[in-house]
């Protein structure tokens, strides 16, 4: 039998009765869209963090780019971020008519080098974008200090650090807009796609709204563009509201798997062998995924499929600079050079709450084996 990096499925065997009772709520409301189970979850997501507002859309990608439309990010626009992220984030830029504009990001961690960040900031700048990657947040005072100095928002994208602390803080609450992705791998996870954006501003949630709902206010008529069809889905709202009320137990599970592997692969690290992932100072990681680095990725991952039929992944194979999709931005080869060399080095090993620890240890011994044989 396979062994993959994410398995929804005894998960699912745990929760179905909540899961199915959450379907058959919706179901039977006699009200599909924008109902009472989405109008239930942004109060108790924003509650949960301490926000004011969460406006509920249909995907992650989309919450970036509402929540830079909201704070006026437009055609021309520039955005400082990082091209080690998904590709969504960047699509999502691109869709808002704004230009990215990467900076590096730190070796031990793979979170922006906000110390680089003050020096991409041009007369076009209008956003920050920072990504807090793989379940933990990027340093966000520094980047605070330079918002203030020159009049930029910031937009946190929360997708991959849902229950993350930064000195105390909730991820999401430290800059002008958060936005949040629910897709099924994430820590809070629906049973298809979902997003949200969080925000303290009442004139920030009121433009979400609008934007989300076709330019709309009212029903039928536009009030002003752009707009979207980008809402979140009545099932799916109920089902993240059953789940939110068990995030603090995926973020254990998740940890609990998390020190298995600190403990199983100790004995693999050091110079030319594993690095394990790094917490950065004042962090509460909650390990979306748990990326490891070695510069012979490749031919473990080979033999670890090839041997032991374990299918891992890499997060994520190709910056977003170097793809051709984004040619046109000119971002020549060599230029985010630690983005770059993490490109070659990092995989991601099993990493979901319910992962047993029988599989768990397999994989921690075929990687020892695996080692042992370069």
């Amino acid at each position: 039998m396979t062994t993959h990096v994410w398995d929804y499925l005894p998960e699912y065997e745990a929760e179905r009765e909540d899961i199915l009772d959450a379907v058959q709520q919706v179901f039977a409301s006699g009200r599909l869209v924008l109902g009472e189970s989405v109008r239930g979850f942004e109060a108790e997501f924003a509650a949960r963090h301490g926000v004011a507002h969460c406006v509920g859309v249909d995907n992650g990608t989309n919450a970036v780019q509402l929540a830079l439309e909201s704070l006026g990010v437009g055609r021309g626009d520039e955005v400082v971020t990082v091209s080690n992220t998904a590709a969504p984030t960047v699509v999502a830029i691109d869709a808002a008519g704004a230009v990215p504009v990467f900076v590096d990001v730190r070796a031990e961690d793979h979170l922006m080098d906000t110390a680089q960040v003050a020096a991409a900031i041009t007369p076009r700048t209008k956003a920050l974008l920072p990504v807090h990657l793989y379940g933990q947040c990027v340093d966000m005072a520094p980047l605070r200090r330079l918002a203030d100095e020159h009049g930029l928002a910031i937009v946190e994208d929360c997708a991959q650090a849902h229950g993350a602390r930064h000195h105390g803080a909730p991820a999401g609450t430290m800059g002008d807009a958060a936005a949040f992705s629910f897709y099924p791998t994430k820590v809070l996870g629906a049973y298809g796609d979902g997003g949200a954006v969080l925000t303290g501003s009442a004139d920030t949630d009121r433009a979400l709204r609008r934007l989300r709902y076709y330019g709309m206010e009212e029903v039928y008529y536009v009030e002003r563009t752009p707009g979207h069809n980008s809402r979140l889905d009545e099932v799916q709202a109920e089902i993240l509201r059953r789940k939110l009320t068990r995030l603090d137990a995926y973020v254990a599970g998740r940890r609990r798997v998390a020190r298995r592997y600190a403990e199983g692969l100790a004995g693999l690290c050091g110079p030319g062998g594993l690095t394990l992932p790094a917490t950065a100072a004042g962090n509460e990681h909650v390990y979306y995924v748990y990326v490891v680095r070695h510069p012979r990725r490749d031919e473990i991952i080979s033999a670890l499929k090839e041997r032991y039929d374990i299918s891992l992944n890499i997060s994520y194979p190709w910056p977003v600079h170097t793809m051709r999709g984004f040619a046109h931005l000119g971002v020549e080869a060599g230029s985010l050079p630690v983005t770059e060399r993490l490109a070659g080095e990092i995989f991601s090993l099993p990493m979901y709450p319910s992962l047993p620890e029988a599989v768990q240890d397999k994989v921690i011994e075929a990687l020892h084996e695996v080692l042992r044989t370069l």
